[in-house]
């Protein structure tokens, strides 16, 4: 183009805003990735067809309860599998579908499986107030406020109680003595301000001892909400699934929370055993 002599010209390199549209690109792409694995990390809470078809009927649609159980961990579940679930009439109710770093379930179908990559709820069907979970997978650190919101906005926190049963490594446990003196597995409790129920059965967790993670995400819900909550924590040798383990959460059979749907006990044995063989066979498969 032709201008006078002296005249200074604007410069434009084509080079340049095509690299400025490049990086536009990417950060839009990005942008887009991000919100795609927020959205997969969504909590997602699904109930039965005909529990959620009667959820409007109840006041601020939320599901009837009085004791809410928890079980997080291996030793946890099979517990709750091998003197619970066997003891009783129970049927499937719910479960909550994740999508984190470890655990890649597909959170957008709503069929109810008890599979081990999500938790997965039971009602008791001689009293349907009486709501168990079973959690396997694992709840990233993102995830664990938004679990107990999405749960307990779900149910009637109004003469609620929920019980926490977990297990953690002894060396965690601290003491002025030495942790090769302790006779593994021991249990220690952890309780809300407002659970009021006799603490015999277990000893309450001495200072400076603390719980973290999942388990300690819902008690601290628990705390904040005022509702009464109790956390029984299972040090342990052995995180993988242990009949020894197991049979250390066995004195809670006589609390009052579990002592009511625990209808017939003979049964205990003979499925821990089963549960065991079980998970020996699939453990094979990965040899």
């Amino acid at each position: 183009m032709a201008t006078f002599f002296g005249e200074v010209l604007p410069v434009f390199s084509r080079a340049v805003d095509d690299d400025d549209d490049e990086e536009l690109e990417e950060e839009n792409e990005d942008l887009e990735i991000r919100k795609e694995i927020e959205k997969k990390r969504e909590v997602h809470l699904h109930w039965r067809s005909d529990i959620s078809a009667v959820l409007d009927r109840y006041p601020g649609k939320r599901l009837p309860c009085t004791h809410f159980i928890l079980a997080v961990g291996e030793n946890a579940t099979g517990f709750l599998s091998s003197f619970v679930l066997s003891s009783g009439s129970w049927e499937v109710a719910g479960d909550i579908k994740l999508w984190n770093e470890i655990c890649r379930e597909s959170t957008s179908s709503n069929v109810l499986h008890s599979s081990a990559a999500s938790c997965v709820f039971y009602q008791l069907t001689s009293c349907p107030t009486v709501i168990l979970c079973q959690c396997h997978c694992y709840v990233a650190e993102d995830q664990q406020f938004h679990w107990p919101e999405k749960v307990f906005s779900s149910i009637q926190q109004s003469g609620l109680t929920v019980t926490i049963l977990s297990t953690c490594p002894v060396t965690f446990y601290k003491t002025p003595e030495s942790t090769y003196t302790l006779r593994s597995p021991f249990l220690r409790a952890l309780k809300t301000k407002e659970f009021k129920e006799d603490m015999t059965l277990c000893p309450l967790m001495e200072p400076p001892n603390i719980v973290d993670g999942f388990p300690a995400a819902v008690l601290s819900y628990c705390q904040v909400w005022k509702i009464p909550a109790v956390l029984y924590q299972c040090y342990t040798d052995l995180l993988k699934l242990d009949p020894v383990t197991m049979e250390a959460f066995r004195p809670l059979l006589l609390s009052q929370s579990l002592r009511n749907v625990v209808v017939d006990s003979s049964k205990s044995t003979e499925a821990m055993k089963k549960l065991m063989k079980t998970t020996e066979i699939q453990s094979n498969l990965y040899i």
